[in-house]
């Protein structure tokens, strides 16, 4: 399994559009094949910045997914939302506490 985190930087005005598209979107993302969860964070000094976080059963999921009409049309909705280019980190979980 993989966790993706991504780190969106949205303009302050776009945060509640964002959110609510996320919360349109999330039970549609959670069905697709090899999504184990997702959910949203957002900073708490800066509300402009939400952090996105997925668990994959694999990367060959993820890219699917990532390549899928539902990932197009998201990106295309949130893109122009973003005061700063998204970062991303496909990760491992070693341990847990």
């Amino acid at each position: 399994m993989i966790i993706r985190i991504v780190k969106l930087e949205f303009k302050a005005e776009e945060v509640p559009s964002f959110l609510a598209f996320f919360e349109e979107r999330k039970l549609k993302i959670r069905a697709v094949d090899g999504c184990e969860h997702l959910e949203a964070w957002q900073d708490i000094s800066n509300a402009g910045t939400v952090f996105t976080c997925s668990h994959w059963q694999s990367e060959a999921h993820l890219e699917t997914y990532r390549k899928s009409e539902l990932f197009q049309v998201s990106w295309a909705f949130v893109k122009p939302k973003f005061v700063g280019k998204p970062v991303a980190w496909s990760v491992n979980k070693i341990t847990e506490a």
